[in-house]
């Protein structure tokens, strides 16, 4: 017997930063996926294979440290689920995926996602489906390592075709919100910079100390709980701008979300591209590639556009009227023509469901 599962990277269309700060934040998935397959085995390993890296196999009673590279994704939800007490058997999991690596698409919890809903699938765990992803979240915190919010899970799991989620950081508390570009003549351009910056990581993680520091100073939990004008007061001034970004995003998020509920999509053009201003200048995690997205789609008639993602590369996305969704492309290739670029990689994706079995 075998189970099979797919769950999908996802993008933010406003809200970032925030999540690590107890904010609120609206992503959706895209209808890229990791696809994972497993079956039981004899042994106390697991064997794992993927379309794009070498196979791996690592014993079942592993610790964090003790693989590396890819395969320690899923090494860390075998070992998140022996921390919760599930006894598993020797399993063959094999892996494909068309998320786009690098791109601060979370190619990371799909991966993660996919895995841990096919093995409590075919092992009949029982566990729901902000349980699966709390332990896709526990494997890349706690086992690979890596810093991330609570976002990119819930939204592989939680998030519906048509609609984005609306996802409140503080209490988990989760709402669909309507969200189908097309429906109302528009088109949501997802821009793939190819830029990849090695100061992702560093700088990341310094955004999260500043966050946490400014906090402290407010005397507040988090800044989720800070007014603007308690923030505006602030003496340090590099805390005071990362404040004043993560404090401006929530009130973004929330207004968007406001609209989105009033069926006036076209209406969140100007906030999306606030929150670029506010990344680029506040909590400088932009870079001279997504600013000269963002600027050029802009130009050439784009209701609203910015960066998404951790920063320094990756990329940006776009709201325009479908019916100048080629005048943007066109606008977007000769500018990165005229600077040297190879063009970037544009995609049109929709809102698509999250974590579901493939049968």
């Amino acid at each position: 017997m075998t189970s099979t599962w797919a769950a999908p990277g996802r993008v933010n269309l406003i809200g970032e930063h925030v999540d690590y700060n107890d904010g609120l934040v609206l992503p959706f998935a895209l209808p890229f996926v990791t696809t994972a397959t497993v079956s039981p085995c004899d042994g106390d390993y697991a064997r794992v294979s993927s379309d794009q890296a070498e196979a791996r196999h690592f014993p079942l009673a592993t610790a964090p440290g003790e693989v590396d590279g890819w395969a320690a994704y899923v090494a860390g939800v075998v070992w998140a689920l022996a921390q919760r007490g599930v006894e598993l058997p020797g399993l063959d999991i094999s892996t494909t995926s068309d998320v786009p690596l690098g791109a601060g698409l979370s190619s990371s919890a799909s991966l993660t996602c996919a895995v841990v809903s096919a093995i409590d699938d075919e092992l009949d765990v029982g566990l729901s489906r902000g349980e699966l992803a709390s332990v896709a979240r526990e494997a890349e915190n706690d086992y690979v390592g890596s810093p991330t919010g609570t976002m990119d899970q819930l939204a592989a799991m939680l998030c519906e075709e048509g609609s984005a989620l609306l996802l409140d950081c503080r209490d988990l508390s989760t709402r669909a919100i309507p969200f189908s570009p097309a429906d109302a003549g528009l088109a949501l351009l997802l821009v793939d910079t190819q830029v990849r910056h090695e100061l992702v990581d560093s700088e990341y993680g310094a955004r999260r100390d500043d966050c946490r520091a400014a906090a402290d100073e407010l005397g507040l939990a988090s800044l989720r709980e800070a007014s603007l004008e308690r923030v505006l007061g602030m003496t340090d001034t590099r805390l005071r701008r990362r404040a004043h970004h993560v404090v401006t995003e929530i009130a973004r998020v929330e207004q968007v979300a406001a609209i989105l509920d009033a069926e006036r999509p076209a209406e969140i053009g100007a906030f999306l591209t606030a929150s670029h201003e506010s990344l680029r200048d506040d909590f400088e995690v932009s870079c001279s590639e997504l600013d000269m997205t963002v600027e050029a789609a802009l130009a050439a008639g784009a209701l609203g556009a910015r960066m998404v993602g951790g920063g320094f590369g990756g990329c940006a996305i776009v709201l325009c009227r479908e019916s100048e969704v080629e005048v943007v492309r066109d606008r977007l290739t000769a500018v990165y023509d005229a600077d040297g670029r190879k063009a970037p990689t544009i995609w049109t994706p929709l809102p698509s469901p999250g974590a579901r079995r493939v049968d």
